[in-house]
């Protein structure tokens, strides 16, 4: 069955995402409808004309539907890419190709069914469509679907293609099918294995002049019509298995939606010998066949499978700043639904994958579920025509020694280093979490890690938000800090786990180890160089200072600088 026609009724249930109009002015309104329009109309050409899927069906037609909905809200600069314009052949078809409306969700194909009577499904079989003419019982014209009434001739490749038949002995006189050529894959399930390109590879040997033997015996034939044929669905599959074909085993009679859905299920995961995208639903009666036009007809329609990727719009761009000075894009998105998931945010992973994508508010992104639940940025699916600027952090100012303490451009770091220090990796102070040190920070009362040690209830009482629950909780943190031994608060401090440190019990013990001594503990090469560099570095020093006045015995100078239990 062909794709890409008519996406009628995808947007009756489109996701909400797609449902505010956005708040362009006229000007660019025009130049986001135009490029979306082009990016559209070029996805079209490669598809139809060159045999390439440069994007998948599911964004694709989320893109399609994402136009419509622009096209609502700025009538004005509306755009309407015609998916075959351009995709005609010399060969007119006997009976045009009319194509499939797609049913968005089950609602809609309730819609759908409703009053009629006499319902059958088959796979919707994700191959090129093509017209067979048969002449005498022997094959006169394999003709490319085109733009659905004239195609391309393919007849030369169809004498490479051993699934078409080259003479049919019990056909009449003048036989036409209508059915798709797919790539053959051995047991192939469409929920584990998604698309696998068979469509795109089918549609890639077929644009080329000439088609080898053993690329010919790849591809496989189904017979989805005969337009001419019997009226009666029974006696329609009943002629072409007489024929030879086996549009019967894959064709399936259902009384109600229940049963629709089940059959999509089934075939969304049972094996097959080729990629399927979803379902088709057919009605009786029909039309007589010279009546059908290049058009999505009455009396069937397409239910595709679940998608696989979403159609994302960024809203805007967060950057992150871990303790370690690693920044990390987070992409903030119109919300969209994924397999039942709401999706708002995904990580754009390191800022050199980010700087190579340039996402900016406005991008469409694709997404996809990792492991079934975390979501995934796959790419940019276009840009926005208009780029807005951000204020990008610049990688060379944070790193593992920086922003010790609550200075401009350092707030996002220190507090990354105040979570990891109360949290489960660090002191796991009980009650406390990141909320509580951004209220101490906007308060004034934190300028380095040790501060929060000495607040009092007289200075905590005036932090906006803090009351005496709130006060008791962190007075509590603060007696469960000074009883914390020395290694955990260094692994608080950002020391990597694995660091030998056996034998010290004293900050003074640690700092005064040289590269040899760390080695002889137990320290790789690496290690020994970034423990120096820890334990001598100027801010280092000072927060030590700050935890030996904040009476932390194990940050003490040396033994007689300890404080009395």
């Amino acid at each position: 069955m062909s794709r890409r026609l008519l996406l009628a009724l995808l947007l009756s249930s489109a996701p909400a995402s797609f449902a505010a109009c956005p708040d362009w002015p006229p000007p660019r309104a025009e130049r986001e409808l135009q490029a979306l329009a082009e990016r559209i109309a070029a996805w079209d050409r490669a598809y139809h004309r060159d045999g390439r899927s440069p994007l998948d069906d599911d964004l694709y037609d989320q893109a399609r539907a994402r136009l419509a909905q622009w096209n609502r809200c700025f009538p004005a600069a509306a755009r309407h890419p015609a998916p075959l314009a351009g995709n005609a052949g010399p060969l007119a078809h006997p009976v045009p190709h009319t194509g499939l409306a797609k049913l968005p969700d089950r609602a809609a194909v309730a819609r759908w069914i409703a009053g009629r009577e006499a319902l059958w499904v088959q796979p919707k079989v994700d191959g090129v469509a093509v017209s067979l003419v048969y002449r005498d019982g022997h094959l006169d014209r394999l003709i490319s679907r085109g733009d659905g009434s004239h195609g391309q001739d393919w007849t030369a490749h169809a004498a490479r293609i051993a699934a078409i038949p080259a003479y049919l002995p019990e056909a009449p006189a003048h036989l036409l099918l209508q059915g798709e050529l797919y790539w053959r894959l051995d047991r192939h399930s469409q929920a584990r294995q998604g698309g696998a390109g068979a469509r795109a590879r089918v549609a890639g040997l077929l644009a080329r002049q000439q088609l080898g033997e053993a690329e010919g015996a790849g591809i496989g034939l189904f017979v989805w019509d005969w337009p001419q044929g019997p009226q009666a669905m029974t006696a329609r599959l009943d002629a072409l298995a007489a024929l030879g074909f086996d549009t019967r085993a894959l064709t399936q009679p259902v009384a109600d939606l229940a049963a629709i859905a089940r059959w999509r299920e089934h075939w969304h995961r049972a094996p097959l010998p080729f990629a399927s995208d979803g379902i088709v639903i057919r009605s009786e009666p029909r039309p007589p066949a010279e009546r059908w036009s290049a058009e999505p007809p009455g009396w069937a329609a397409a239910w595709k499978y679940p998608p696989r990727q979403a159609l994302a719009e960024v809203r805007w761009v967060e950057f992150r700043i871990g303790r370690s000075g690693r920044i990390t894009p987070l992409l903030h998105l119109l919300p969209v639904r994924l397999d039942d998931r709401r999706i708002a945010r995904v990580g754009a992973g390191s800022l050199r994958r980010w700087q190579t994508l340039d996402i900016r508010p406005g991008d469409q992104i694709a997404l996809s579920l990792a492991g079934q639940s975390i979501p995934r940025l796959d790419g940019v699916v276009w840009r926005s025509a208009e780029r807005a600027a951000l204020a990008v952090p610049d990688p060379a100012a944070y790193h593992a020694h920086s922003c010790w303490r609550r200075l401009p451009g350092c707030e996002a770091q220190f507090q990354a280093r105040l979570a990891w220090l109360g949290g489960r990796q660090g002191l796991a102070l009980r009650g406390i979490g990141p909320g509580t040190w951004q209220a101490l920070g906007e308060a004034g009362l934190l300028h380095d890690l040790s501060d929060w040690l000495s607040l009092d209830s007289a200075r905590l009482q005036a932090v906006p938000g803090f009351g005496p629950q709130r006060i008791a909780t962190l007075q509590a943190a603060q007696q469960q800090a000074r009883r914390q031994p020395l290694a955990r608060w260094l692994r608080g401090l950002g020391l990597p786990e694995g660091i030998p440190l056996a034998g010290a019990e004293r900050w003074s013990q640690l700092a005064a180890r040289s590269h040899a001594d760390w080695r002889q503990a137990g320290a790789t090469p690496r290690q020994a160089e970034r423990l120096l560099g820890f334990f001598h570095h100027p801010e280092i020093i000072d927060l030590q200072q700050g935890l030996r006045r904040a009476g932390l015995a194990g940050f003490a100078d040396d033994a007689h600088d300890r404080p009395a239990p």
